[in-house]
């Protein structure tokens, strides 16, 4: 994906959240080079801030999903009994725009359809190894209610309404009559090492450095400070 391309996306994205009320943290407007600054190291270490991805496929309006994780606690702090073990996104998936079939192994996350169009969901179950399970029923919660779908059946979520997601559902989405402005929240997210992917795809895009950056991704952290 070109630099130019993401440049534009962050633009768009920014003004669709502003368009539901929602502002983003000062952080999200840092410039890489204040982005370097020592005081910042936090937010470096726990991959907070803008995340666009194409998934490797270079199709982004296909294939894609814009991102920004907000706040975010760490690994080695799981199973503290005091700790920030949790995280929150906001997320944008465009109509027709597939986030594709994927898994956790840690994290345990409600996604949430904060407005715009239907957020829909594709669902399985994971079976005893951890692969897609075509005959199981799928059991989910959807804002306090067990929801009962067939294997690879569609639950589709107005605004407002989220579904809470474990390590054994599998679970792919996209935007359904417009584009989907989306909460997250979960446990601690760890995008290097806790997506589980059906086919065999990348979790970050491969950018193609045509202009200067207008903000870093978190997957630019480790080339970019």
């Amino acid at each position: 994906m070109k630099r130019s391309r993401i440049n534009e996306i962050l633009k768009e994205g920014d003004a669709f959240i502003r368009s539901f009320g929602y502002t983003l943290p000062p952080f999200a407007y840092l410039t890489p080079e204040a982005l370097r600054e020592a005081n910042h190291a936090e937010i470096k270490r726990r991959r907070m801030g803008w995340d666009i991805t194409d998934y490797g496929a270079e199709k982004y309006d296909e294939m894609g999903l814009f991102l920004f994780t907000t706040r975010n606690g760490l690994n080695a702090d799981l199973g503290q009994r005091s700790a920030m073990l949790y995280a929150e996104k906001i997320m944008i998936s465009r109509q027709d725009q597939l986030s594709p079939m994927h898994r956790h192994n840690l994290k345990v996350e409600d996604i949430i359809n904060r407005g715009g169009g239907k957020l829909v969901l594709k669902l399985y179950m994971a079976d005893a190894e951890g692969g897609i399970d075509h005959e199981a029923q799928v059991s989910v919660m959807v804002d306090g209610q067990i929801r009962k779908l067939e294997p690879g059946g569609l639950l589709k979520l107005e605004p407002g309404e989220s579904v809470t997601l474990f390590p054994n559902n599998w679970h792919a989405f996209w935007g359904e009559k417009g584009d989907v402005l989306i909460g997250e929240v979960s446990t601690v997210n760890d995008d290097l090492t806790d997506n589980i992917f059906a086919q065999p795809i990348g979790r970050f895009s491969n950018v193609e450095e045509d202009e200067d950056p207008q903000h870093l991704l978190v997957s630019d952290y480790d080339t970019h400070l």
